[in-house]
C-alpha cells in the first residue's frame, strides 16, 4: 500500500473518531506552506472553505469548521494513489450549529505530498447542501 495512503487512512480514523476534535490528526501531516482551497471558497456563509496558505491559517481552518459545525460521521472508502498526489473519495455528515440543520454529502479530497507532507489539500462537496444548512428557512 501506499505509504501516503497510510497516513491519510490513520488521519481519517483518528478525524471521525474524535468527531473532528483530533485536529493534530491532520496538522501533524501538513507542511509549513501547505496550500489549502475547497469548492466552497466564494460562499461567505462557507467562512472555513476559503482558500489558505500556511501552516498557521491550515489551524484557523480547522478551528472555522468546527466552530460553526458539528461531525456526524465522516468515512473515507476509497483512496486512489498516483507518485505524489492521493485522492479520497468519501461521504460526510455535519450539522450546522446555527440553524441546527443536518447535511451528508459526497466528499472528495485531492491531496499532494512533498518529503512526507502534505503541500497542497483541495476539498469538494456539495455546496448547494451545505449553504442551504446555513440558511435559517426551509
Amino acid at each position: 500500500m501506499n505509504h501516503h495512503v497510510e497516513l491519510l487512512q490513520r488521519a481519517y480514523q483518528r478525524w471521525e473518531a474524535s468527531r473532528a476534535a483530533d485536529t493534530a490528526a491532520w496538522t501533524e501531516l501538513i507542511s509549513d506552506d501547505v496550500l489549502m482551497s475547497s469548492l466552497g471558497d466564494a460562499e461567505p456563509e462557507l467562512e472555513f472553505a476559503s482558500q489558505r496558505r500556511g501552516r498557521d491559517l491550515a489551524h484557523q481552518y480547522f478551528f472555522d469548521i468546527t466552530k460553526a459545525w458539528e461531525m456526524n460521521f465522516f468515512r473515507a472508502e476509497q483512496f486512489i494513489a498516483e507518485g505524489d498526489w492521493v485522492v479520497m473519495q468519501g461521504r460526510c455528515g455535519w450539522t450546522f450549529r446555527t440553524t441546527q440543520k443536518a447535511v451528508e454529502s459526497p466528499i472528495v479530497h485531492v491531496f499532494r505530498f512533498q518529503d512526507g507532507k502534505i503541500t497542497e489539500f483541495h476539498e469538494f462537496f456539495d455546496t448547494a447542501r451545505a449553504l442551504a444548512a446555513t440558511r435559517a428557512e426551509s
